[in-house]
């Protein structure tokens, strides 16, 4: 008889929050994943809820290099100086901050943007749950609702199909190493992960999130997260 071969370790999961951006368009004082919110910063809700996943190996906020903002908060997080111009750039450099650090091709990454803070544990624990055992990985998503329309000048010109679309969230998990392969030969120009994997013919699975997953992005947007985290904490 001879000895079984080791067991391979089992893939790990990592958070990586991209938090660069200036948020032009919602029209704060600060960097809008800075801006007050609820009593924190914005991103500090973002994190609380990463931080209470258990199955989380790590956490890493990707941002601007001299960007000091979150570095004497003390928080159960890593912060990585290696935010690009776009959002792309960015999460590339975040995933090779990562592999510097010990991360595995084969582990998991769970991308999330930093200005959808109400996002809520249970909901990274059901796409980590759908995800797990898929070939390709997965994104939150919630199916359109509305009737959607085509106004590329500010007048409506047609009336498109809302059956089979959905609305993309995060967070959006991936493998490590495909992930990078995929945004490099995607280039700047993606959104979102899941578009990255697509251009390589792979289909990312489509899992339920919720419409308060929202990323803020105008000025109205929020008013209303302040008063859904305020709802919560009461």
């Amino acid at each position: 008889m001879t000895d079984a071969p080791p067991l391979a370790p089992r893939p790990r999961l990592h958070a990586l929050i991209p938090c660069a951006g200036q948020g032009s368009r919602a029209r704060t004082a600060v960097p809008k994943q800075y801006q007050p919110l609820a009593g924190r910063p914005l991103v500090m809700h973002t994190l609380g809820a990463f931080a209470a996943v258990p199955r989380l190996a790590s956490v890493l906020v990707a941002v601007a290099p001299g960007d000091s903002a979150l570095d004497t908060l003390g928080a159960p997080f890593s912060i990585a100086h290696c935010g690009g111009e776009t959002r792309a750039a960015t999460v590339c450099n975040g995933l090779r901050e990562l592999r510097g650090r010990g991360a595995a091709l084969d582990d998991w990454v769970l991308v999330h943007d930093a200005a959808r803070c109400l996002v809520t544990p249970a909901l990274v624990d059901r796409l980590i749950d759908a995800c797990l055992g898929d070939e390709v990985g997965g994104l939150l998503a919630q199916p359109l609702a509305d009737t959607l329309k085509h106004g590329p000048q500010g007048r409506s010109q047609a009336t498109l199909p809302r059956e089979g679309r959905w609305l993309a969230q995060t967070p959006q998990m991936f493998r490590l190493g495909v992930l990078a392969r995929a945004l490099e030969r995607a280039g700047d120009g993606v959104t979102d992960e899941a578009s990255a994997i697509e251009a390589m013919g792979l289909q990312p699975l489509l899992v339920a999130g919720s419409p308060q997953n929202f990323k803020l992005t105008w000025p109205d947007d929020f008013a209303l997260a302040e008063a859904l985290l305020r709802s919560r904490q009461a």
